[in-house]
């Protein structure tokens, strides 16, 4: 099910939108909802790596590693590559 969501913008950028979006082709339906469902994928990304880093936090303080070991880790695989 699909409902409405209302936007306010000045007149002389809604004219430019319309003008860009005439010329690819698509409406300014299609662009709004293209763009907020980038933003939304962009969001959750970012979420995902927060998550990822919270879950290596808990990872490293488990097997009690502390700051030197893993600067130690980071210069050691640095090398290696």
């Amino acid at each position: 099910m699909s409902s409405q969501m209302i936007l306010r913008i000045d007149d002389k950028t809604k004219e430019k939108f319309y003008s860009i979006v005439r010329r690819e082709g698509k409406t300014a339906s299609e662009k709004m909802r293209e763009m907020v469902e980038n933003y939304i994928k962009k969001a959750d990304m970012s979420q995902v790596v927060d998550d990822l880093w919270e879950r290596v936090e808990k990872k490293v303080k488990e097997k009690g590693f502390n700051e030197s070991d893993i600067e130690r880790v980071i210069r050691e695989t640095r090398k290696s590559r």
